[in-house]
């Protein structure tokens, strides 16, 4: 069985194919022996469940998940890796690869179609330049999985797990903190990867809310509070709320101090709870001015 995580072995796959790692896709094949299986295994690949892979390259990662879960989908954007995909993956009939853009999936339907009633993880070496959209997607797209275990830019992980507030925080931190608790597992040197990226890589894992934190009325609203308070972060909350929702700062500042948030805080003094709360407060103001 090839050795997916040597330079030489996948160099010559590329070189036999015809390609070469594309970086406007943000190709950077693992080439430490290691790091799949450790990947796999605190992801919780194990028997019995699925496997929702998202950019497997040339399989290294997906072989390690399909040795360990009852069936493996691997969704590959890059058309000229299907065919050495189906050589790499030749061993395993528990993997399937589907060639499409998970930005533009319907990834429920394809969960249902593929898995059933099958418990499934989501286990990726996600491309760095699209990582925010797709963890996003991941968790909007209500799709069943116990848990989601990327590998991200290391500063991008800081800026996902950061706590609220802090300053490490932004519009993204809290959406995810929303939707689901998060946590760093390890991180990655630049040299387990060919080519060899400039930065350093982190492993974390999502485990998605049955429920939300906190009761809110209008969860868009929540959302677009949450943005508009992170849009220009040296401002107050009192004047990137009424530049946002086009209300006048008089009332805005009265709906903050009634959900006790001080109006001159910024986005990044704010728990969760204080958006739920500012959400809440504002949802009367925003429908009387839309009418």
């Amino acid at each position: 069985m090839l050795d997916l995580t040597s330079q030489g072995v996948v160099r010559a796959l590329l070189g036999r194919h015809g390609l070469s790692p594309q970086k406007a896709l943000g190709q950077n094949f693992i080439v430490s022996p290691a790091l799949c299986p450790r990947i796999a295994e605190e992801g919780g690949a194990r028997a019995g469940v699925g496997a929702l892979e998202i950019g497997p390259g040339i399989g290294a990662l997906t072989t390690q998940l399909a040795a360990r879960c009852e069936k493996v989908v691997a969704i590959e954007i890059d058309k000229g890796l299907i065919p050495l995909l189906a050589e790499t993956l030749a061993p395993h009939l528990n993997a399937e690869v589907v060639h499409a853009d998970a930005l533009k999936l319907d990834l429920p339907l394809l969960v249902r179609e593929k898995f059933g009633v099958l418990p499934f993880i989501v286990c990726a070496n996600l491309p760095y330049y699209i990582t925010s959209a797709l963890v996003m997607r991941l968790l909007e797209s209500g799709i069943p999985a116990q848990s989601i275990t990327v590998m991200v830019q290391k500063d991008v992980a800081l800026r996902f797990c950061a706590p609220l507030p802090s300053r490490g925080a932004g519009a993204v931190t809290a959406a995810i903190a929303w939707r689901a608790e998060v946590r760093r597992l390890f991180d990655v040197s630049p040299g387990s990867f060919f080519p060899r990226p400039e930065v350093e890589s982190s492993v974390i894992q999502l485990t998605p809310r049955a429920v939300p934190p906190y009761p809110v009325r209008d969860e868009a609203l929540l959302f677009g509070v949450i943005r508009a308070a992170f849009s220009q972060r040296r401002k107050t909350l009192l004047n990137c709320l009424s530049s946002a929702l086009a209300i006048p700062k008089a009332e805005v500042a009265a709906a903050l101090e009634a959900a006790q948030v001080d109006p001159r805080a910024r986005a990044e003094q704010l728990a969760l709870a204080d958006f739920a709360k500012i959400a809440d407060g504002l949802s009367a103001l925003v429908y009387s001015h839309r009418t």
